[in-house]
């Protein structure tokens, strides 16, 4: 009697299914989409990511000819919602809306049950949106350099708004005190609104808050732009200079755009890709995106993959510095 006859058939037959398993993979992934797809937001509704999102898949829908839900699940700084992305099946029927958070939150949470970059595969980015260094219309200083040299007049008595710890303002800010070299007390809020009504009510001096929440307070008078925190200036505020004309090597923004579960395949992240990227050619679309604050960003998912690294690394060194643990 042959014993590794058994062996040999099971084997056999194990080959069989896997090659099945692929040829259905590839014909799901031809097929797409058959059935609404969700996209995940780590913050409540009316943010700056939910307004994104919301644009995104109202273009989705359209596109894709299915609809693509918003599903906003807030929570420990965007890392429920990653968590929830990272677990869902890899069939591009579940999307995250990416953003700096996930960038900044590799570093400061050591037990993270997922890995951002190796867990998340990268579709494709939307905008760079930048943020406004703000100051109270009582700080004497009408520049950059003007504030520096009023801030280490006055080492830790000018009064940083932060808009939570580990976020972007918050991170940004302790950039900028790094690359400056001033020392500010810093004071945080619970959330974006709270953060802009102490600085309007001269409860902190200086803020780093993005564009789309910064235009209404500096267009109305009750806060004064210093500089914009992106490379280049804002078509937004474009007499607005830029922090690294100040401070040379300055650069901080808020970069969002699309991942999926690692492991979905390379035909729907691609066709996602490439529906993306199309609004970024269409006139009203463009728009759009445009009155959210910040640049638009095409490119492939290489190119998106590429820039969270970057963006993760960047972040790591900071808070390696100043260590804003949770």
């Amino acid at each position: 009697m042959n014993t590794h006859c058994p062996r040999r058939r099971f084997l056999s037959l194990a080959g069989v299914g896997a090659v099945f398993a692929a040829i259905a993979r590839t014909a799901s992934a031809q097929s797409y989409p058959v059935q609404p797809i969700h996209l995940v937001v780590g913050f409540p509704r009316g943010g700056p990511n939910d307004i994104l999102a919301r644009l995104i898949a109202q273009w989705l829908s359209g596109r894709l000819g299915q609809p693509v839900i918003v599903e906003n699940r807030p929570g420990a700084s965007g890392n429920l919602a990653t968590e929830a992305v990272v677990r869902a099946p890899a069939d591009g029927y579940t999307l995250l809306l990416v953003g700096p958070a996930n960038a900044i939150n590799a570093s400061i949470y050591d037990n993270l049950d997922f890995r951002f970059l190796s867990d998340i595969a990268p579709v494709a980015a939307i905008t760079r949106e930048p943020l406004v260094m703000l100051v109270h219309p009582a700080v004497p200083a009408k520049t950059v350099p003007e504030f520096i040299a009023y801030a280490k007049a006055n080492p830790a008595r000018i009064k940083m708004a932060s808009t939570g710890n580990g976020s972007l303002p918050h991170v940004s800010g302790l950039l900028f005190t790094m690359t400056a070299g001033v020392d500010l007390a810093l004071v945080h809020y619970a959330g974006g609104g709270p953060a802009l009504q102490g600085m309007i009510e001269g409860q902190a001096q200086i803020m780093f808050e993005p564009m789309s929440a910064s235009i209404e307070p500096v267009r109305s008078g009750k806060l004064r732009a210093l500089a914009v925190t992106t490379a280049m200036r804002s078509d937004v505020l474009p007499d607005i200079p830029t922090m690294g004309d100040f401070v040379p090597g300055y650069e901080a923004s808020a970069v969002t755009g699309i991942g999926v579960p690692a492991n979905t395949p390379v035909e729907i992240i691609d066709r996602l890709n490439r529906e993306i990227n199309a609004a970024f050619t269409d006139p009203a679309m463009k728009a759009h995106l445009l009155d959210t604050g910040g640049a638009l960003l095409p490119g492939s998912p290489a190119d998106f993959g590429q820039l969270m690294t970057e963006e993760t690394e960047k972040w790591a060194k900071v808070i390696k510095v100043y260590s804003p643990k949770p």
